[in-house]
């Protein structure tokens, strides 16, 4: 199979194959022309927190969802006087916001983020961060031996993991 660029004919061969006034189609072979592959915007993210929040009913939440921030979920908690008065509350108020889902609660706000666990807290903002800032920490490669394509994951989310 030929590798490189497409050249054009020869004027002497375009001639004979395709009238002047008619432009000969271009023939591409598939190694020329990638196809291009829609890429859909992932706007959820799972996690499962180290710990869990433990519910007024004793029930240990570990398992729930993240949506992407937008720009009002961090501009909206800057007017709230809990933050206003203690910035580093603003994570809470953030995070209470942008997590759509945990385990069975039934109501997600910041009010369920601040009586979580410190080191549930912890993983929630370097999750946001992974998330909305870095996005996502998943690269495509190529194995050096069968050249198939595959992704790997870069970033750890748990102690040990890199």
């Amino acid at each position: 199979m030929r590798r490189g660029p497409i050249r054009p004919a020869t004027d002497a061969a375009a001639a004979t194959s395709a009238p002047a006034d008619v432009a000969a189609p271009a023939v591409v072979s598939a190694e020329a022309a990638p196809v291009r592959q829609r890429q859909e915007l992932r706007t959820e993210f799972a996690f499962e927190l180290p710990r869990g929040y433990v519910d007024d009913m004793g029930t240990v939440h570990r398992e729930g969802v993240m949506r992407l921030a937008t720009a009002r979920d961090e501009l909206i908690p800057l007017r709230d006087m809990r933050v206003q008065e203690n910035p580093a509350y603003l994570s809470v108020v953030l995070l209470g916001r942008v997590i759509t889902q945990l385990g069975t609660v039934a109501h997600m706000h910041d009010g369920v983020v601040e009586n979580m666990f410190a080191s549930d807290l912890a993983f929630l903002q370097d999750f946001y961060r992974q998330v909305n800032a870095e996005g996502h920490t998943r690269a495509g490669v190529s194995c050096p031996h069968c050249e198939q394509p595959f992704e790997v994951e870069l970033g750890g989310s748990r102690l040990g993991e890199s």
